[in-house]
């Protein structure tokens, strides 16, 4: 029984520590909070043991909330730690690790130059196996890192552009916006989404531009993929239903936006309403010419990653896959 520990119980934190509850081969030690707010009480309801900074102690005593012991403390007891702290805050929790021979992961805000190696699972997990210290990339990223690695596994691609439409800010978080207004992010090309794709597809030609839209629901991405060898749409639809954490949207299905994906989500009894997978319209996929070029549009899941949690058994990751009727807007997968 591994014992793991997650720092940070925010969009990502609460997420992952639910998912390291389900497994059979990991215990929870426990999470931690900066502040008594709402996330902590419930953390504390459902049963999760609760750390706090040192400075934060007094604090949660006076909410009336009585802490487990000290960040450190949950760090001393466990054996790997998932950083889930806000972007940079774990660079600065990484000395921490270290010193107690703690291996860790990283979340994608984290510059790649934390860990080891930047992973997603359909791409490099052999890179990850004994490493100490492993980044898991960003919500945009792993999304696009799923479709190339998995669209590669058909015909070697040579060329990637990708269009990248950010949700503003997390449905919680009532302090960001745009609320009226589209920004590039940044206004330079490339956006950091192609340094981060490259941290794992070493050398892939890759040019990523972004832009923030006033919506709190997903983001969403359009593709051009060139392929050294031609494919066929058959071939691009058939590799995507047979791959873990890709859902394809059937144009008859009414699904017709990121809002029905959600509500399909809700529907199917998702917890939070949480798209797990990249879910990909199918009409959207457009192969053409000689070599092979695919257009796709594709939405990835509704909250931060990582969530590559899933049980590895020879060699394969073994994801829970729902199967989806096409009724509810979604291809069935075996």
């Amino acid at each position: 029984m591994i014992k793991v520990a997650v720092n940070g119980y925010g969009t990502i934190g609460k997420r992952v520590a639910e998912a390291i509850s389900l497994q059979g081969d990991m215990r929870l030690v426990g999470i931690s909070k900066t502040k008594p707010n709402y996330e902590a009480i419930y953390a504390q309801r459902i049963g999760m043991r609760l750390y706090v900074p040192e400075t934060s102690l007094r604090e949660f005593e006076e909410a009336g909330i009585e802490p487990a012991g000290t960040v450190e403390d949950m760090i001393r007891e466990a054996e790997v730690v998932v950083d889930a702290t806000p972007g940079g805050i774990g660079a600065s929790y990484k000395p921490l690790y270290a010193s107690l021979g703690r291996r860790a992961v990283f979340q994608g805000g984290e510059k790649a130059q934390i860990a080891d190696v930047s992973f997603s699972s359909l791409c490099n997990y052999g890179e990850a196996v004994g490493r100490d210290y492993v980044r898991v990339t960003s919500c945009n990223t792993t999304s696009i890192l799923r479709v190339l690695c998995t669209l590669n596994r058909i015909s070697r691609i040579s060329k990637v552009r990708v269009v990248i439409v950010r949700r503003a800010a997390d449905p919680k978080e009532m302090g960001r916006g745009p609320i009226n207004s589209l920004v590039p992010d940044p206004v330079e090309i490339p956006s950091h989404h192609t340094a981060d794709v490259k941290s794992v597809i070493k050398g892939l030609d890759v040019v990523t531009m972004a832009v923030i839209a006033p919506t709190t629901l997903m983001h969403f991405h359009l593709l051009d993929l060139h392929f050294f060898t031609p494919t066929s749409k058959r071939d691009v639809i058939e590799v995507l239903m047979g791959t873990p954490r890709i859902l394809l949207v059937r144009g008859g299905s009414g699904v017709k936006s990121t809002a029905e994906i959600l509500e399909v989500m809700r529907d199917v009894g998702r917890r939070r309403g949480d798209l797990y997978e990249v879910a990909v319209f199918e009409d959207s996929i457009n192969v053409r010419g000689g070599g092979g070029l695919p257009h796709l549009r594709s939405s990835p899941g509704s909250c931060g990653d990582p969530r590559e949690c899933g049980r590895r058994e020879g060699g394969e990751w073994l994801w829970r896959r729902e199967r989806f009727d096409p009724r509810h807007g979604f291809l069935p997968r075996g």
